[in-house]
């Protein structure tokens, strides 16, 4: 990677006119995009950034519209080198991406994973960005944190590989430290009840979901919700048996539902510059705040949140807000509907239509193929009707064995990861694509 990296820098420097950059919408595009905005300004580099939902042909060809003469694609691009090189193909095109890449030669500078034998999950986009940063200049080490948060939305391991080289700048910069606890979503800013009560990885049986029983719950480990004045409590208020309690009970109630119910404890990567209570002091969930801001279309928030910008990160916590209220309401979809949906053995198509934003069909097959609703071998897969007219397909599974970009390409074309994808169809094409997905998700082994 290295070798990759340092020949692409050396083209990169040949610049001398403003560069045009392209960056995907989701936490990893957006972290990618402010590693690639810090750099480039600290280096005196012009640029013009646009974060873009999805890249096609389309996008590629007004791209090519523009009077640039240098265009940098990161954490998208590989999957589209055919067209790149059909529309910009009279411009230099530098691409930074970890997706499986198209098997075609043209006119730019590639780095990315498969090239050197390594899969999508070996390094983020991000990574790559922060790989290349750190290239640039030395002294951008201090930007290594802002990779973790990148990886972590696209739940990348940082205990193997280059993630390890990340992680190690990171915590020598002094902006992120590692913690060992209970690993839950929200541990920094949900009173305790709320915290148990929206727990969707883990899955509590018979508490998730409820606030009585989260309540109810806590009573039986012999935790007070409460403090002695009446205030709700947090995560970081419980004392060390309180919390040894807990976890004791969590790992309970998992028991009988879950392969591994003891995959509670895990590290935390907290961001030590970041308030205590704040919703970007959890890498994890800094992570969340940046999807949140992507899916429901200001990106720019999520990127100023990096930039010191108070009033931005004021609007990204706002925005969280809204989208935590977003999943509440798709979650509440769900459960009136969940007998109406094609259900085989192994999978699961919830075609929601026009009932949730489109934003949302990620985060809720995120959601259940998280929990124990169904199978962790199973395969969740969405439709969403989206206000451009066409549909939007997600597909999330935890069955290690499939590859489900494998599997939507053979009904549409799409991408992704391999255990997280997705695809667009045109809305004449529904019907078509649910029969042709029905036989194939049937036949699988």
């Amino acid at each position: 990677m290295n070798n990759l990296i340092k020949n692409f820098l050396n083209e990169f420097r040949k610049i001398d006119e403003p560069v045009r950059v392209i960056s995907h919408l989701d936490a990893d595009g957006l972290s990618s995009a402010a590693i690639i905005s810090k750099a480039l300004k600290k280096n005196n580099n012009e640029f013009s950034l646009t974060i873009v939902r999805q890249l096609d042909e389309k996008v590629i060809k007004e791209l090519s519209l523009e009077n640039y003469s240098y265009f940098l694609f990161v954490d998208l691009g590989s999957g589209f080198l055919g067209f790149i090189n059909k529309h910009l193909n009279d411009r230099k095109v530098f691409i930074l991406d970890h997706h499986i890449p198209e098997n075609v030669e043209g006119n730019f500078i590639h780095v990315n994973p498969h090239i050197i034998g390594l899969g999508s999950d070996s390094i983020s986009g991000a990574g790559l960005a922060y790989l290349f940063a750190k290239e640039l200049d030395e002294s951008n080490k201090d930007l290594a944190y802002i990779a973790v948060i990148g990886g972590m939305g696209d739940q990348i391991k940082f205990n193997q590989g280059l993630n390890q080289i990340i992680l190690k700048d990171a915590l020598d910069s002094g902006y992120l430290e590692i913690k060992k606890g209970l690993k839950i979503f929200g541990a920094q800013t949900r009173y305790l009840h709320k915290l148990l009560q929206y727990s969707t990885d883990p899955y509590i049986p018979g508490v998730t979901g409820s606030e009585e029983c989260s309540i109810n719950f806590l009573n039986e480990l012999g935790i007070e919700h409460k403090d002695e004045n009446g205030n709700f409590k947090k995560i970081n208020d419980l004392n060390q048996d309180e919390l040894k309690n807990l976890i004791t009970g969590v790992i309970l109630r998992r028991m009988g539902s879950e392969d591994n119910p003891e995959d509670v404890i895990s590290d935390i990567y907290l961001l030590t510059k970041e308030d205590e209570e704040s919703y970007t002091k959890d890498a994890r969930e800094y992570a969340t705040l940046l999807n949140a801001c992507g899916r429901l279309r200001k990106p720019s928030f999520g990127i100023g949140t990096f930039m010191e910008n108070y009033t931005l990160k004021e609007k990204a916590n706002e925005l969280l807000k809204s989208y935590k209220l977003e999943i509440i309401n798709v979650l509440g979809w769900f459960n009136k509907n969940k007998d109406k949906f094609i259900k085989g053995d192994k999978f699961i198509i919830i075609n929601a239509q026009d009932n949730i934003k489109d934003s949302m069909i990620g985060t809720l097959c995120g959601i259940l193929c998280n929990s124990n609703i169904y199978s962790r071998n199973y395969v969740i897969l969405g439709m969403v009707y989206t206000s451009e007219g066409d549909i939007k397909i997600s597909m999330r599974t935890n069955n290690h064995s499939l590859d489900l970009r494998e599997i939507i390409k053979k009904v549409a074309n799409g991408g992704g990861h391999s255990n997280a994808c997705g695809a667009f169809i045109k809305r004449e094409q529904e019907q078509e694509f649910i029969n042709n997905m029905n036989d194939v998700l049937a036949a699988l082994p």
